[in-house]
């Protein structure tokens, strides 16, 4: 059947004049890649082919939950709401058809209508398992055309231009400290990478591709603008640059186009407009965590030994180098003291039993991913969760036991409950039972990610707070699950939210997405190495040989009003190099893209049959040994060791 595109001004196809419904339902039953060639012929089909019911059905009937379906339903057989299985209505449809042939009636109208009642059932039973599987909440926009590309895609990983300083002719490699994203415009699509680097300096890159290759630098500082001497100074002295063992050690802020390093027990503010320093504040600890920079609440840093509120909103004047003079004793053997006669005030600051904070949250509001609320989840290497709420701070307002050593934390503003959670994940709650639990008034999901007896901890604990949002309002937590079997056999690094799904990276180099059950994996895939491999070896295929993800960041801006389909990456950092991790069936590129190319043709031709001559020599070998590992089995190794 011929189609032409409406758009030209041609008359429109008989497909076009169809009802949206009908020609939804025949789009049902193709493939998803042949719908996407659909798209392409109008808008007409471009709006039809990006219905979100059609690709949340998609999601539904996708392989890996059919088998869940079966798995948990008895087989194929599905089972009504009263319990009782379809076979058994085939069953009664069959003795209700025999009695009916004894007493010589047409048994065709009771075969139509207990058909009839059967469909209407499956259709009710598949409304309630669609309800069961859903991991959306209400009033959550959800793109389910993006979720099936970003659940079933093909994936590609690429890797961003590497930092290099000059040294003679010598250029080397600089080891990036950190990662946080920077969107320079709330309306726009321009999305940058901010990192600290090894030397010192600030370097930003493109993720989106907006104002230079994807991947690409766009600007980097002179070095040393992050050391704690200032610009200028002695760059030899390590002790005084970016503590490369500090995950969250750079937090931006957007808006005021301010980003914040943690440098040893200093805290550096830097205008990303300009790359230079424009405020500076000491601590009294080495800062081990930051909490994200947000323009309605302070930031929250984490000390090796206390938390402090640095309003970065209200300029004030430094206490100097008090944190140096604290400890300081003079010629004389006398302590100085003249930091008591200070008129400016100490900042507030709750100190910890236990050190080694790890990571600071300050999580949405119940039902809104817009506003942040004022309470503080702090994680790290001791055993519980604490909590602070920033209008009683320094304070402490409660704690969660976990037993882990964790080091991240996330948040969803939407309930959670165990135990409704695992009977949604084998579909046998109701449909005003899957309602009930996802309206839960004050409900939010706090979830961790961490280490437990050598293994990885997936954590997720439901907390409900009252309805007044006061100080003194107390925060339960209702329900806790802990995946510490199936989450990872090592170490969980970083956790984030990613589409409906939770997606952590792990010491083995995986990304791993799950469902907002904490259990249910949806997909995994392997960042691998950075460097291109041209010459395989025993040793590249080791354990422990790949790039791991130290931290990840959702590329996501938001934007999903304007049009823009698959625009949700992951950018991750290795703790020496930024990625990308996408969702495409192109080839990522790699950091030797960026390189500039001086080899002549004749150079590029040599080097070429070089190393088609070194891939031939290295198969010739390979060849040979298996030939003699064939012989000696056969005895000949023996027989030539006599002669």
């Amino acid at each position: 059947m011929a189609c032409y595109n409406s758009s030209s001004g041609s008359n429109p196809s008989y497909l076009e004049t169809l009802p949206d419904e009908i020609f939804l339902h025949i789009l049902s039953f193709l493939e998803s890649r042949d719908i996407v060639v659909l798209q392409s012929l109008s808008r007409h089909f471009l709006g039809l082919c990006r219905d979100s019911n059609l690709w949340r059905n998609k999601c539904l009937s996708a392989s890996p939950v059919r088998e869940r379906i079966k798995l948990y339903r008895l087989g194929s057989d599905w089972i009504d709401e009263d319990g009782a299985t379809f076979g058994s209505v085939l069953a009664a449809i069959g003795q209700d058809t025999q009695a009916a042939a004894d007493q010589n009636e047409a048994p065709w109208n009771l075969l139509e209508s207990l058909s009839q009642l059967a469909s209407k059932r499956r259709e009710r039973e598949h409304i309630r398992i669609a309800a069961n599987w859903d991991p959306t909440f209400p009033n959550e926009s959800t793109n389910w055309y993006n979720e099936y590309i970003q659940r079933y895609g093909p994936i590609a990983v690429s890797w961003f231009e590497q930092p290099q300083i000059q040294h003679g002719s010598l250029k080397d490699a600089v080891d990036v400290s950190g990662a946080a994203l920077y969107r320079p415009s709330s309306s726009g699509n321009e999305l940058f990478a901010v990192s600290p680097l090894d030397d010192g300096s600030v370097c930003l890159w493109d993720v989106k591709g907006t104002r230079s290759k994807k991947g690409s630098i766009l600007s980097k500082s002179e070095p040393g603008l992050l050391c704690t001497d200032g610009p200028g100074a002695d760059l030899s002295r390590r002790s005084k640059m970016i503590n490369t063992g500090v995950t969250e050690c750079v937090s931006v802020d957007s808006n005021s186009h301010k980003a914040f390093f943690a440098v040893q027990s200093h805290l550096i503010e830097v205008d990303l407009a300009t790359l230079q320093v424009v405020g500076h504040q000491p601590f009294e600890w080495s800062i081990s965590t930051l909490s994200a920079a947000d323009p309605s609440v302070p930031l929250t840093v984490g000390t090796l030994h206390g938390l402090h509120l640095h309003d970065f909103r209200v300029r004030t004047k430094s206490r100097g180098e008090y944190h140096m003079r604290l400890d300081a004793v003079n010629r004389m053997g006398v302590r100085d003291f003249s930091h008591v006669l200070d008129p400016i005030p100490l900042a507030p600051y709750a100190p910890l039993a236990q050190s080694g904070p790890n990571s600071i949250l300050h999580p949405e509001r119940p039902g809104d991913r817009s506003e942040i609320s004022d309470d503080i989840f702090v994680a790290g290497r001791f055993s519980n969760i604490l909590h602070y709420d920033r209008r009683m701070f320094p304070n402490i307002k409660g704690s969660i036991h976990s037993g882990a050593k964790l080091c991240g934390l996330t948040s969803l503003p939407y309930p959670f409950s165990s135990l409704d959670s695992d009977l949604r994940r084998r579909f046998q709650l109701s449909e005003e039972q899957v309602e009930k639990a996802k309206n839960v008034a004050g409900g939010r999901t706090l979830i961790a990610c961490g280490e437990y007896n050598t293994k990885g901890s997936l954590e997720l604990y439901g907390l409900s707070s009252n309805a007044d949002d006061t100080p003194r309002s107390r925060i339960v937590q209702n329900s806790v699950m802990k995946n510490r079997q199936t989450a990872s056999q090592s170490k969980l690094l970083s956790v984030i939210n990613h589409g409906t799904r939770i997606v952590f990276s792990d010491g083995q180099g995986y990304l791993k997405w799950v469902e907002r059950d904490g259990f249910t994996e949806v997909r995994r895939h392997k960042i691998g190495k950075s460097e291109t491999v041209v010459h395989r070896s025993l040793f590249a295929s080791m354990p422990g040989s790949d790039d791991i993800a130290r931290k990840i960041l959702s590329t996501g801006t938001g934007q999903d009003d304007e049009g823009r389909v698959n625009d949700d990456d992951i950018l991750f950092w290795t703790g020496e190099k930024l990625g990308l991790l996408s969702f495409s069936s192109k080839p990522g590129f790699t950091a030797e893209d960026f390189e500039e190319n001086t080899k002549t043709a004749e150079e590029v031709a040599a080097e070429k049959e070089s190393l088609m001559y070194s891939e031939k020599m290295r198969l010739a070998l390979e060849r040979q040994a298996r030939d003699v590992r064939f012989v000696q089995n056969l005895g000949a190794g023996t027989l030539h060791n006599g002669i």
